[in-house]
This record gives structure tokens, sequence and C-alpha cells, in this order.
């Protein structure tokens, strides 16, 4: 369970990262859209686990890789803009968020369903009415 802290620091960071991938590190990913979706801290705030998601792209897995690679060029961008806020820039470590995918396959196997309609029993009030 994350402490009142934690929970704090991590809107922080998320915050700051999707800023940033929006203006400052649109190099590294060219042409995709980042999404910053959890960010989780570890107790100690030195460590943050960052689960982004990519828009407009087809292979996530090597855009992940590309933001893996400059992950200290985006933790000094972030302690750029939090030192003033914060004792410790953390380590951030980039997963791949692929609800999004999930939630777009579930959708699509429910919307290929074919449930027949159930029929509906007559109520027997209306048949003796006279």
């Amino acid at each position: 369970m994350e402490t009142q802290r934690q929970r704090k620091f991590s809107r922080l960071i998320q915050k700051e990262l999707a800023e940033i991938f929006l203006k400052d590190a649109q190099w590294i990913v060219p042409g995709a859209w980042v999404s910053v979706t959890v960010v989780r801290m570890s107790p100690d705030l030195g460590v943050a686990k960052v689960f982004i998601s990519f828009l407009m792209t087809d292979d996530k897995n090597a855009q992940l890789k590309k933001v893996q690679e400059n992950a200290w060029q985006l933790r000094k961008m972030l302690g750029e803009r939090i030192r003033k806020q914060v004792r410790i820039i953390p380590e951030l470590i980039f997963y791949l968020d692929d609800t999004a995918d999930y939630a777009a396959k579930i959708d699509k196997l429910m919307s290929g369903l074919d449930i027949p309609k159930e029929d509906q029993p007559e109520k027997e009030n209306d048949k003796d009415e006279d």
C-alpha cells in the first residue's frame, strides 16, 4: 500500500514526465505520442516505475527500447524541473502499459459474439381479461 507521500511524489513525476515527453523529448520517439499512464514509487522514493503507452506508432516495443536507452537524459530533464521540490531525483524504469491494447482486444471479442435474443414469455394476465 502506498503512503500519501509516495502518491504525491508519483503524481508530480507523472505530470512532469508527461510534459517532458510532450515538449522537450519529442526527438526520442519522433512521430509517436507518449502517454505516462501510471508512476509507482518505491518506499524510499529512489526508484520510479513509469508505465507508458504509445499512440500513432506500430512498433511499441522498439519505441519503449528507445525510451529506455535515453532514460538517463529523461532523468536529467526531470531533475532540472523538480530539483527544488525534492531531495533525490529517482531512477526511472520504463515499462510498456498495454491496457489500452488489452481493452481493444476484449472489445473486439465482445462485439464479435453472436448472442441470440431470448424469447419473451407472454404474460398470463394479458390473455384472459375478458
